[in-house]
């Protein structure tokens, strides 16, 4: 764990910003490249994409929040420090669908065909969100014995797992986002209907989520169901669900109009 990258004279560099920034740029460029790739206003997603990520930002650092309550309430600097970690990433779709859906609405844009280029934008940014995360030490796994484990001393971290081999699970996930976003892009080449892509995001990701959720070792987070049903595994099996059902139902429909296509041929 490296929370601090380099300190320039009285300039601290810290990892998770760096992470941050990094994924920031990748996911637009991404989203650029996307957009022109279907013929929309790249421009115009370049926005949309830079909107969705500040808003995506604000709303998983106010989940943080109100998940570690008391420890903000006593410090509410605190909630400003932003460079020492803490994020709850479903916080961000939360707060960014609503903003998104006004966007394309306003500017009379698919929001079908939006999700397939901004979605490859957002796992690549999530997955160098998550190699900030082990840097600044948050987002951590329970204790393993397993050669993979890692030792983290920051103050994110519970007193008594400080020091102790933990499941690097930040590292498991942004190489599963890392794994999501080569599928991604390769769907986009071959999708078969508009919102394929986005729509496979939404799927997939909450069942990642869930999986890593095992392994997770940060109470913080919250549980539905103490120590079985964590929040995010909750809220995954929502967005699970939703995603599912649409795109059987866009596949579905894919489908009756290509039949339909072929038989007026």
């Amino acid at each position: 764990m490296h929370p601090l990258l380099v300190n320039l004279g009285s300039l601290p560099i810290h990892t998770y910003g760096v992470m941050i920034a990094i994924g920031f740029v990748l996911g637009v460029l991404t989203v650029k490249t996307l957009a022109k790739r279907a013929g929309l206003d790249a421009e115009r997603f370049i926005d949309l994409a830079f909107w969705c990520l500040v808003i995506g930002f604000l709303g998983a650092r106010i989940l943080y929040i109100i998940t570690r309550w008391d420890y903000f309430a006593a410090d509410p600097a605190a909630a400003l420090r932003v460079w020492e970690g803490g994020l709850v990433f479903f916080g961000g779709p939360i707060a960014v669908i609503p903003f998104a859906i006004w966007y394309l609405r306003h500017y009379r844009i698919s929001e079908w065909k939006a999700m397939d280029v901004l979605m490859p934008g957002l796992v690549a940014s999530h997955a160098f969100g998550r190699l900030g995360c082990l840097g600044a030490g948050c987002c951590y796994g329970k204790p393993t014995d397993s050669f993979l484990g890692v030792r983290l001393y920051s103050e994110l971290v519970e007193s008594h797992l400080r020091g102790v081999p933990l499941h690097p699970t930040q590292l498991y996930e942004a190489v599963a986002l890392l794994l999501l976003f080569g599928g991604l892009l390769l769907l986009f080449r071959r999708r078969a209907f508009d919102g394929q892509v986005g729509l496979t995001y939404f799927a997939a990701y909450p069942l990642i989520r869930s999986v890593i959720e095992i392994f997770r070792g940060d109470l913080i987070r919250g549980f539905v169901i103490p120590d079985i049903l964590s929040t995010s595994q909750f809220i995954s099996i929502f967005f699970f669900a939703v995603a599912t059902f649409f795109l059987l139902h866009r596949s579905r429909r894919s489908g009756r109009i290509s039949a339909k296509v072929s038989a007026n041929v």
